[in-house]
């Protein structure tokens, strides 16, 4: 089984910058987006062999998730923890006959960590409703993480040490995810390789491959032997993210 995973920053821009292709290149089982910035009745995508579920942030042009399978899920929720986390659009669980597919865009804590209170609060509901779902199946759990969690996921760590995405609190929401019996797919099959997946648009920083690896497909552990490869595909433009891909066994 394949499954893909782009922040697009815009579905109607990137629409317009290769998406369709790349979509319909990789013919993914499962393709998960992050930061539509769209109602679902602002776009039409009809790509055949596929079901569509939607999550819009109630703020037009602002978050939002979508996911495109080939499979029916079971069922759906956009729903988790306190009703704060509700209006934004961020999460879409799947539920699948052998596992939950859980899409995700984190929210970035802005800069001077203006929003980390927030995120932090958001870590714990969401690494809840993981564990949660995990006690009946498997998880896969993917987006947007808005986190390095490793010096070796950017190319300036001392520079960025309280910077959104790789502020200590943040880092270590994550270990405690992974310590909860969870793995990141990428890091488990390549520890030393160091490949990004966000490029600021300021400074030229993708053509200088100044980036941060911040996008994951993060598996329940049970699941690591049927891990076949982990891809990101620094190639793709369309985003100031690239997309990220899983291939396993399920």
């Amino acid at each position: 089984m394949k499954l893909i995973s782009w922040n697009v920053n815009g579905l109607r821009a990137c629409v317009t910058k290769g998406f369709i292709d790349f979509f319909q290149e990789e013919n993914a089982d499962i393709f998960c987006v992050q930061e539509t910035k769209l109602q679902p009745h602002q776009i039409e995508l009809d790509f055949e062999g596929y079901f569509q579920y939607w999550h819009s942030a109630e703020r037009k042009g602002y978050s939002g998730t979508a996911v495109f399978t080939k499979k029916e899920p079971i069922s759906i929720q956009t729903d988790f923890g306190k009703d704060i986390f509700h209006d934004e659009g961020r999460v879409l669980t799947l539920e699948f006959d052998n596992f939950y597919l859980v899409n995700a865009y984190v929210p970035n804590s802005k800069e001077e960590l203006a929003r980390l209170d927030y995120r932090m609060q958001w870590e714990d509901e969401l690494r809840n409703h993981l564990n949660q779902l995990e006690k009946k199946k498997p998880v896969v759990y993917c987006g947007d993480l808005n986190v390095a969690h490793q010096e070796i996921d950017l190319k300036n760590p001392k520079t960025n040490r309280r910077n959104p995405g790789f502020s200590d609190e943040e880092r270590e929401k994550m270990t405690t995810l992974l310590e909860s019996g969870f793995i990141d797919t990428y890091r488990t099959l390549y520890p030393d390789t160091i490949e990004y997946s966000w490029w600021s648009y300021r400074f030229n920083s993708r053509e200088k491959n100044v980036g941060w690896r911040i996008d994951y497909f993060v598996i329940s552990k049970v699941l690591q032997e049927k891990i076949k490869d982990a891809k990101i595909y620094t190639q793709v433009l369309g985003s100031d993210h690239c997309p990220v891909g899983l291939e396993i066994d399920l």
